[in-house]
């Protein structure tokens, strides 16, 4: 998550930044991820987003995300928990849609 992510979270919240990391926070490669639940699920997940109106970049970019393009097997297990998403798409489809999913992002 991004600084900013982190900032617009925790005033949604309405507590400090620190707490916000601290209380809602994993890390993955020594950098803040939203931690999940004892379901697996996302800790702001209840059936709907909670934080929707602030959710953070890599919520707005799922399942387009990066990791897809290094492995399509990433996209297979997203898909698993996902019932919007084609897990029996073909790798090239996964790959092709994913990168034009992240240029569109990356260039508005």
């Amino acid at each position: 998550m991004t600084g900013q992510d982190i900032r617009l979270l925790s005033a949604y919240l309405h507590i400090s930044p620190d707490e916000f990391v601290a209380g809602f926070c994993a890390f993955s490669g020594g950098r803040p991820i939203l931690a999940q639940g004892p379901d697996g699920y996302c800790i702001f997940w209840d059936k709907v987003c909670t934080i929707h109106p602030v959710k953070p970049r890599m919520c707005k970019a799922w399942p387009y995300i990066d990791s897809v393009l290094i492995d399509t097997d990433n996209w297979r297990i997203m898909a698993g928990s996902c019932p919007g998403m084609a897990a029996d798409a073909a790798d090239d489809r996964i790959r092709a849609e994913t990168a034009a999913e992240i240029k569109k992002r990356r260039s508005s």
